[in-house]
């Protein structure tokens, strides 16, 4: 009898460890060489399709050596520009970085890209990021505060965005 429970306990147990999630990191590595990789091989890159962008052949540090990695294709991002990976030479050694995709195309990862009008402002308390003027001839839409008026329930400041896809539903200054 304590044979039984003894084993279907440790069934149970193992069951548990089998099924348990193992911890995974995520992890980036940054591979500095000292050699210079070879020429970079000129591919012709071929006829533009809808919704994928191009990616030049290039070299990649693999098993020791330098490996070259075809040209293929990538879904596009609307809104962003794909930065090829490259090598980069600094201080006598070769950086490898490689392709990301950036939203303004100032060469800046965007999780580091805190000013991207360079005004001193960061961007999540700027008005304008971009660093375009804000128009302040046009007209803007206020909430009415009549007493008498009805308030609209679909957009309560009265910014043109119904509520339920307005990020500050009580904000009428739109950026």
């Amino acid at each position: 009898m304590a044979r039984t429970v003894l084993a279907a306990a440790s069934i149970a147990l193992l069951s548990l460890f089998a099924l348990a999630p193992t911890a995974q990191a995520a992890t980036s590595a940054t591979i500095v060489i000292q050699t210079a990789p070879p020429p970079v091989h000129y591919e012709a890159a071929p006829r533009p399709r809808r919704g994928m962008v191009w990616v030049q052949g290039h070299w990649e540090w693999r098993h020791d050596r330098y490996r070259w990695i075809d040209g293929h294709w990538i879904k596009a991002r609307p809104g962003y520009r794909y930065n090829t990976p490259q090598w980069i030479e600094r201080g006598g050694r070769w950086h490898m970085e490689p392709g990301r995709w950036d939203r303004d195309g100032d060469g800046i990862p965007d999780r580091r890209d805190r000013d991207r009008d360079g005004d001193g402002v960061p961007n999540r308390y700027d008005r304008t990021p971009d660093g375009r003027q804000p128009h302040y001839n046009a007209p803007q839409h206020r909430p009415s505060h009549n007493r008498g008026a009805t308030p609209n329930r679909r957009d309560r400041d009265g910014d043109g965005a119904p509520n339920r896809k307005d990020r500050r539903p009580d904000n009428p200054y739109r950026n």
